[in-house]
């Protein structure tokens, strides 16, 4: 696919020191790769990329003039937010769906998806990391915007919103409390998954560095249109404002990680 990238990035002030980013932001799967033996129709479901997501994170970075860094790849043909360690990092099986190009995986061919797509997404939130420290002289403070689905192999999934996290809680405690004084809002605490997950995007260039930061799931029903999506970026982006200038939200704090070590390998 001519001028097909692994990330976008939007400029916004770094000097406010919070940065957003988006790991399934796209279902884009470059031209020599077609559609990975799949059928189209499956690249319109969540297996292929957190749905809603771009356009929220999208909206969050312009009202709050942040800048942000969005995956540009699907996540059937690696997943960015897994270790490389990670036996999920380049799935098989899907929620049901047999990915064709990904069974047998040889060796060169995983090490190629690596280097194409995965490390220089990582690459662009590393250098976006370094250059908030740099321009505002603090640690950044990263969120990571997902969705999720409604209903979980015949299970729903009652929250609206939910927010996944390891141990640091410098964003989690008052922005759960935000969300919550909301009578109308059923919020997850690490829910429907446990935001501990070594060697993930967060644990990566948050945890192991002492980056405050909070994953945020919507349920992906809520932002799947654009009038779901400005809801919730008005709902959210004065939440995060707030967070960004509290007292300790960009200091270097190392909390650990129910994991293990915050050593990230």
């Amino acid at each position: 696919m001519t001028g097909f990238s692994p990330f976008e990035t939007i400029d916004g002030d770094f000097e406010q020191g919070l940065l957003l980013i988006a790991d399934h932001a796209s279902r884009a799967v470059p031209e020599d790769y077609g559609t990975l033996g799949l059928e189209p129709r499956v690249f319109e479901r969540h297996i292929a990329y957190d749905i809603g997501v771009e356009m929220l994170t999208r909206a969050l970075a312009e009202k709050l003039n942040s800048p942000a860094v969005l995956g540009g790849f699907s996540r059937l043909l690696i997943d960015p937010n897994r270790g490389e360690d990670d036996p999920t990092l380049i799935m098989q099986l899907s929620d049901g769906a047999v990915i064709p190009a990904n069974y047998p995986m040889h060796e060169e061919e995983r090490e190629n998806r690596l280097n194409r797509f995965y490390r220089p997404y990582h690459n662009a939130v590393d250098a976006a990391c370094n250059k908030m420290l740099q321009t505002c002289g603090r640690a950044p403070f990263v969120v990571s915007v997902h969705s999720y689905t409604p209903v979980w192999k015949t299970i729903p999934r009652p929250w609206q919103v939910a927010l996944l996290w390891d141990k640091d809680d410098r964003a989690i405690t008052p922005l759960l409390s935000m969300l919550r004084e909301d009578g109308t809002l059923s919020v997850g605490d690490n829910e429907p998954y446990d935001g501990a997950l070594r060697n993930d995007t967060l644990f990566r260039h948050c945890t192991a560095k002492g980056y405050a930061n909070v994953l945020i799931e919507v349920r992906q029903d809520l932002i799947a249109t654009p009038e779901g999506v400005q809801v919730w970026a008005e709902r959210l982006a004065p939440m995060l404002a707030h967070i960004n200038m509290m007292d300790g939200i960009h200091d270097i704090r190392h909390y650990g990680s129910r994991t293990g070590s915050v050593e990230w390998i």
